[in-house]
């Protein structure tokens, strides 16, 4: 069996961790390769890693054919490594070093377990949609997808911005507001949940299209499948408005005609067996947690 670890940051309090997830994998005979920016850091605090158990792309990963992504590090981790894994559907277990931990659910005192449950593949795997952005002018190199969401925002100067949506060809609204979102399931908790929209269960096969503070008060987010075709086209006070894909930006103008669809693939995330999504809403959330006691 082989495993990538995946991280980017990491503080001198979790090194035990990352030390720990290494010594079971070689316990266990799960051979491993680390992601160059982890290793660069992990190596920073203590040398752990060996020059060949380095990989620095999608095309190193494919090459080593891992059997699973063991992703050490927050929500934001599972994010980004959904950028190395691509089209190769790797399923990634995320261990929670982060705070909240929606995505990265397994948490450090169960460790071991894990590790043992991913040697015995005793685990399922939950597929999740993601976005992909295409655009009359090129605004993202590489990576042109999400997995939590797709943003338009006002940049420059503190007035709104007129963003024009068209829903598979016909025409939806001019949302006058500050941006807009356009969520998946998978980021329904995110961004979109701060914003005032519905959380959306995974595998419901949806977008959600959410207005930032909205000028006009009886907008509200609103959910549409998935197969639909999101049109956008902006106009405002600024010649420059940002754009996002989960945590990467770019910069846009009125002159880019953005379209928004599921993509070609998915990201597959490793839930075990005494997790689920209700639990962790619950959990996350305390949902149904006396406060007053």
């Amino acid at each position: 069996m082989r495993a990538l670890v995946y991280g980017k940051y990491l503080d001198r309090d979790d090194l035990q961790y990352v030390r720990q997830v290494l010594d079971l994998l070689q316990q266990e005979q799960i051979d491993y390769k680390v992601n160059t920016r982890f290793a660069e850091t992990i190596n920073a605090h203590e040398s752990l890693i060996q020059e060949d158990q380095i990989v620095n792309d999608t095309a190193a990963v494919a090459a080593f054919s891992p059997d699973i992504c063991i992703s050490m590090g927050g929500d934001g981790t599972i994010l980004t490594a959904s950028t190395i894994i691509k089209e190769l559907e790797l399923p990634i277990l995320g261990i929670n070093l982060g705070r909240l931990g929606f995505l990265a659910s397994t948490e450090k005192v169960v460790i071991k377990e894990a590790i043992q449950k991913v040697k015995n593949r005793d685990y399922v795997i939950e597929k999740r949609t993601m976005i992909s952005l295409e655009s009359n002018i090129p605004a993202f190199v590489g990576e042109t997808f999400a997995l939590n969401d797709f943003t338009l925002h006002k940049r420059d100067t503190s007035s709104m911005v007129t963003i024009h949506t068209y829903i598979n060809g016909e025409f939806l609204n001019s949302y006058w507001a500050d941006g807009i979102i356009v969520s998946t399931p998978t980021g329904s908790t995110g961004y979109n949940l701060s914003c005032g929209g519905p959380i959306i269960y995974p595998g419901s096969q949806n977008f959600v299209i959410t207005p930032v503070a909205p000028h006009n008060l009886n907008v509200r987010p609103l959910i549409v499948s998935d197969n639909s075709t999101i049109a956008l086209e902006i106009e405002g006070r600024s010649e420059n408005f940002m754009c996002t894909l989960d945590s990467r930006y770019e910069t846009v103008t009125t002159e880019h005609k953005l379209s928004l669809s599921k993509c070609a693939f998915h990201t597959n995330l490793v839930r075990l067996e005494d997790s689920s999504f209700l639990k962790t809403m619950r959990d996350k959330l305390a949902w149904g947690r006396d406060s007053r006691n």
